[in-house]
């Protein structure tokens, strides 16, 4: 149940976006094995001057932050890293202008199914990936 955001300093057509968020979801899919049809990923449009980024980065600079169950693998991480890119790349993005951060919050901070603690519910799926 990964939780995906996009986020860019400039305008794309919709099908440039949705191409962004499918390359997210199966970068995910692919590199963390999450379940088909887990798909929660956000694409967030600021406008240039509300998005400061590095002198060395292009207009193209886009962050990706991904909040995660703990549990997957540094290789799993590296994995979904290049799957990203890679994928990115194919629609036109430099990989120097991607960042990649996750975040892993314990189980418990995890509110799930009616507001049980994630760590006392079967997810359903291994995150031993």
């Amino acid at each position: 149940m990964p939780l995906a955001k996009i986020e860019v300093r400039r305008s794309r057509p919709p099908e440039e976006v949705q191409g962004l968020m499918e390359a997210v979801y199966q970068a995910l899919r692919t590199a963390l094995k999450v379940p088909q049809d887990d798909r929660q990923i956000r694409y967030v449009e600021h406008r240039p001057e509300h998005f400061s980024v590095p002198a060395t980065k292009s207009e193209n600079y886009t962050y990706v932050e991904i909040v995660m169950f703990p549990g997957r693998s540094l290789a799993a991480k590296r994995q979904l890293y290049q799957e990203i890119v890679t994928r990115f790349q194919a629609l036109g993005i430099d990989p120097q202008d991607v960042l990649i951060v996750l975040q892993e919050p314990p189980l418990s901070n995890w509110g799930l199914q009616g507001g049980q603690p994630a760590s006392e519910v079967d997810l359903g799926f291994e995150l031993d990936v």
